[in-house]
């Protein structure tokens, strides 16, 4: 038996993929460690969606290469020339081979390299899991997606959508409340076209997992744009249970229809403008996260002024702000660049107006006081969210409880205030 460090980066199924991976070596009588240099192997899961992120992977693959190292999730399936490059010894597993891992782990300690990137037929449902927080469920609804945007890796490692049945979530979620879990996480490459290969559909979903017993609160995960016009009404409507936050993570990506369909996004920006202001009518007391790209290789600075516009009138009151790099194996990877001088400029306008924002966002919830559910820990003491996910931090309170706080301060970041 070894001893084997876990370390996650990326999305939410990331993380959820690296809790299946501990439960499965876990249950096979390895032991976790949390300290690299202690371990005999380590599992990096990683993720490759943005350059930014992509350059990290391959720091930590070359720093953790000393020894023998499986390295997971969507870098190696979207990107495997690259991980070769600086780890040829490493053993590979893709996103959709999380039920290889026990063979490929036991396999690099001997030393034998595998590579694991086909789908296999495990349910990730089914799988053993060792949770990051024990407060926090996440359960992966579906992998893949239906989109085709040419700027993204994500298909290229997860392929097509694959939903799991609704009844089989709910029997995850039932047992993870009973499990003591307080948060769920619905989590996919894209929640908004979740059940389209089986029938059914988000709302569907929701309206499911809320009438399980207990006491808990779910988060719904990012739902792109162009499918909301199909779920939308039920959708509102799903969201009126108070077991639901009232937080919506929609990605429009660009102001400007020009860039949004040479993106191949789906949508146009009155798709996105539509499902905001009925989402906020509905729910005053709500959060809107929102993502943008700067510098699309077809980006013209009339096609900036119409997100610069858009984020203006729309006033998310969380951006997700990322300048666009050429990802490996993406259309356009293969446009004519812009120069980085300008991105550069575009990102750093964007972002003053978005910390704006963001800053007048919080500050309108000072005085507010109500019930917050805490249930992670931060560098400023314990993190709650309130029923509109807003992060609230607060010193002295108690994890997996929900407390009266009042706000009493805001930033850009959150809120703080008092238990009372």
């Amino acid at each position: 038996m070894a001893r084997i460090y876990v370390e996650a980066h990326g999305c939410a199924a990331s993380y959820s993929d690296s809790e299946m991976i501990s439960g499965i070596l876990s249950g096979a009588g390895h032991t976790l460690t949390g300290d690299r240099s202690e371990s005999d192997i380590g599992v990096l899961v990683t993720c490759s969606v943005k350059d930014a992120t992509a350059n990290k992977m391959i720091h930590r693959i070359k720093t953790m290469g000393d020894r023998p190292l499986v390295v997971a999730g969507c870098m190696p399936k979207a990107e495997q020339k690259t991980v070769e490059k600086f780890a040829d010894n490493a053993s590979l597993m893709g996103p959709n081979s999380i039920g290889s891992t026990l063979d490929v782990v036991n396999d690099t300690l001997v030393g034998i390299r595998r590579e694991e990137l086909s789908v296999d037929k495990s349910d990730k449902l089914t799988l053993p899991r060792v949770r990051i927080n024990q407060s926090i469920s996440i359960v992966q609804i579906a992998t893949g997606c239906m989109s085709d945007c040419s700027f993204c890796q994500t298909k290229l490692a997860k392929g097509d959508i694959s939903s799991h049945r609704i009844g089989d979530i709910v029997r995850q979620v039932r047992h993870d409340v009973q499990d003591g879990c307080k948060e769920i996480w619905l989590s996919s490459t894209d929640n908004g076209c979740y059940g389209l290969d089986i029938g059914t559909d988000l709302p569907s979903l929701i309206n499911a997992i809320v009438k399980i017993d207990g006491d808990f609160m779910i988060r719904v995960g990012m739902m792109n744009p162009m499918y909301m016009p199909r779920i939308r009404d039920s959708l509102l409507k799903s969201y009126e249970s108070e077991k639901v936050y009232k937080f919506l993570h929609l990605p429009v990506q660009s102001g400007s229809d020009d860039t949004l369909m040479e993106m191949r996004r789906g949508h146009t920006s009155k798709t996105f403008r539509s499902v905001v202001e009925q989402f906020r009518r509905k729910f005053p007391r709500s959060t809107i996260s929102t993502d943008i790209i700067v510098g699309f290789p077809t980006e013209t600075d009339e096609d900036f002024a119409g997100t610069v516009s858009l984020i203006k009138d729309m006033r998310p009151d969380m951006v997700n702000l990322s300048r666009y790099a050429a990802r490996p194996g993406t259309e356009a990877a293969q446009m004519t660049q812009i120069s980085p001088d300008i991105v550069k400029q575009r990102s750093r306008t964007l972002h003053d107006i978005t910390r704006r924002l963001s800053l007048e966002s919080n500050k309108q919830w000072i005085g507010w006081q109500g019930e917050v559910l805490f249930s992670e820990m931060s560098s400023g003491g314990v993190r709650g969210r309130n029923k509109a996910y807003r992060p609230i931090h607060v010193d002295g309170a108690e994890l997996s409880v929900c407390q009266n706080v009042l706000v009493n301060n805001a930033t850009e970041h959150g809120l703080a205030g008092i238990i009372v």
